[in-house]
């Protein structure tokens, strides 16, 4: 069986404030025909550069290739509807913090006022992000968790989240596993790159253009992933740091699960008819989980 793509590449994301290489900081592994490269780009900016000048070999010569970041793509169900946006949900979030992200050359971000702007706008309270660094004052965003999600009408995990034991919440702006800061900071490049008119019209996002499938005229394939679900499989050898260790161990998971005819699966997992609604529209999907692991009885 032929495979898929030929091109994996598996990115680690950073919301770090400053330039950073290293331990913590953004990793980008691309396995191809060519054999396997790994980045350490200091910046979202260079990042974004790196992936662009290897999406653009790709599509000059015709290639397919599977994207990995390691945030989630959307929110919790309702949120867009929570901010009065229109339109298709999970574009219309992505649109919106783009608009209000700023994130300049030497990664200094206003995340954590959006965040706050974001609370005021849903909530007019510190709710539903939180997570802030010492001496951050704001009226909408404080440094711990509130505690509100039952009271206040938006989950704190979507669906995929409840599948996987150890997801962070996709609201949390701070603090070890603050993947809301990745969120805020990742999805505008995400969508940037998405939308390059070099090869745009090839290119989709999963599962919110393919549906839970992967359409042949998808060359270009965006999806979340998150590299400790194959934690077990991650060879330690690769690094270090470990952030490195785990972009080539998981890109090779890749690679290996689409030669053998594996792959294809992953991009439909088995979502109950009534939730396929909401992971398509607005909360995806992690790519590779196809079952869930959720924290044993009592633990």
């Amino acid at each position: 069986m032929a495979a898929l793509f030929d091109h994996y590449l598996i990115v680690d994301w950073s919301a770090a404030n400053h330039p950073k290489t290293g331990r913590d900081s953004i990793w980008v592994c691309h396995r191809g025909p060519g054999g396997e490269r790994c980045d350490n780009p200091p910046t979202r900016h260079a990042a974004k550069a790196v992936l662009a000048g290897i999406l653009a070999g790709v599509a000059a010569r015709g290639e397919r290739a599977v994207v990995g970041f390691d945030f989630p793509f959307g929110y919790p169900a309702e949120f867009a509807a929570r901010l009065g946006l229109s339109g298709a949900p999970w574009r219309a979030v992505w649109d919106e913090i783009a608009r209000l992200v700023d994130d300049d050359a030497q990664n200094r971000s206003n995340r954590f006022a959006v965040g706050g702007e974001l609370n005021r706008r849903i909530s007019g309270e510190r709710f539903p992000f939180w997570g802030c660094p010492a001496g951050f004052d704001h009226d909408w965003l404080g440094p711990r968790h509130h505690n509100g999600h039952a009271a206040g009408g938006l989950a704190e995990k979507r669906l995929i989240d409840e599948w996987m034991v150890g997801a962070q919440p996709c609201w949390k702006l701070a603090y070890t596993g603050s993947v809301g800061s990745q969120v805020l900071t990742g999805l505008p490049v995400v969508r940037a790159l998405r939308d390059d008119p070099r090869w745009a019209d090839r290119t989709r996002v999963w599962p919110f253009e393919t549906a839970l499938a992967l359409p042949a005229d998808a060359a270009i394939v965006f999806a979340e992933v998150w590299p400790s679900w194959w934690r077990k499989a991650i060879r330690t050898e690769l690094g270090p740091p470990n952030d490195r260790a785990q972009v080539r161990s998981v890109a090779a998971i890749f690679a290996d699960a689409d030669r053998a005819g594996e792959l294809a699966g992953w991009f439909a997992p088995p979502v109950a008819p009534g939730d396929i609604g909401r992971v398509t529209a607005e909360e995806a999907w992690t790519l590779g989980v196809n079952a869930p692991r959720r924290a044993a009885a009592g633990g």
